[in-house]
C-alpha cells in the first residue's frame, strides 16, 4: 500500500465518516459546530507511549475544551480494541477518555492524512497531529517518531497561538505564551519603515522597523 499524501497547511482538510468509540463519526460534524479539531494518530492501542499520552489529553481536557477543541484519536485498530484499551486506561489512571477513537481498519482516514509511513512501518500509523479550523481547513501538523510522546503543553500553546493570530490579526514570537508581546505587521514602504524607527510606533515596543511588539490586552482563551 503506497503512503497517502500528506494535506499541507491552508489546505482544506480531508472529510472522513469513519466508525469510532463513540459511533459514526464525522470531521465535518464538529467543524459545523464552530469548533476545532486536533486529529491525532498513534500507532497501536495496548501500548506505553500511547497510553501516557492518552493520560495527559484527558488530564488536559477541561483546558482543550475552554479552547473549543474537539480531540479525535485514529489508529489501524478496531473498536473493540480501542473500547478495551481505553477502559484499561481509565481503571489504571483515574481518568476520562471523553474523546473518540477512529477505528481506522480500512486505513481511509490514514491514507487521507498520510498517517502511515511505511519506512516506520506498514501496518501502523505514526504519531501526528493535525490542526484543523472551524472553516476546515489544516493550519497545522506535526509528526512524531513512534518512540517519542508528544507534549501536550505544546499543543495547548498551538491552539492558543492560533486562536489569537485570528482574532487580533498579529504574530507570535519564539517561546510566546498567552500574556506575553504579540509581533506586529512589519511595514510596507521605506517611508513607513522609516516612521517605525523614528517615533512613529505608538504604544509599540520597536527593536528595528521589521520587529517590533506590542502589548496585547485580549489573548485567546
Amino acid at each position: 500500500m503506497s503512503e497517502g499524501r500528506i494535506p499541507r497547511i491552508l489546505e482544506a482538510a480531508p472529510d472522513f465518516e469513519a466508525k469510532s468509540t463513540h459511533g459514526v463519526i464525522r470531521l465535518s460534524d464538529y467543524t459545523a459546530q464552530g469548533k476545532w479539531v486536533m486529529l491525532f494518530s498513534h500507532p497501536s492501542d495496548f501500548t506505553p507511549v500511547c497510553s501516557t499520552e492518552f493520560i495527559e489529553f484527558a488530564k488536559h481536557a477541561a483546558e482543550f475544551d475552554r479552547l473549543n477543541v474537539q480531540l479525535i484519536g485514529v489508529s489501524i485498530d478496531s473498536v473493540y480494541s480501542h473500547i478495551a484499551w481505553v477502559r484499561d486506561i481509565e481503571s489504571m489512571a483515574g481518568v476520562q477518555i471523553k474523546f473518540p477513537v477512529i477505528a481506522d481498519l480500512d486505513q481511509k482516514v490514514s491514507q487521507a492524512y498520510g498517517l502511515v509511513h511505511e519506512v516506520a512501518s506498514d501496518t501502523a500509523t505514526v504519531r501526528a497531529v493535525f490542526a484543523i479550523d472551524p472553516k476546515g481547513t489544516v493550519r497545522a501538523l506535526m509528526y512524531y517518531p513512534m518512540q517519542l510522546g508528544r507534549n501536550v503543553d505544546e499543543l495547548l500553546r498551538l491552539f492558543k497561538g492560533l486562536q489569537t493570530v485570528d482574532a487580533s490579526g498579529v504574530s507570535l514570537p519564539a517561546n510566546w505564551v498567552p500574556g506575553q508581546q504579540v509581533i506586529v505587521p512589519a511595514p510596507a514602504t521605506l517611508a513607513d519603515a522609516a516612521k517605525r524607527t523614528n517615533g512613529g510606533g505608538a504604544g509599540l515596543d520597536v527593536s528595528t522597523w521589521y520587529l517590533s511588539t506590542k502589548d496585547l490586552a485580549v489573548a485567546a482563551r
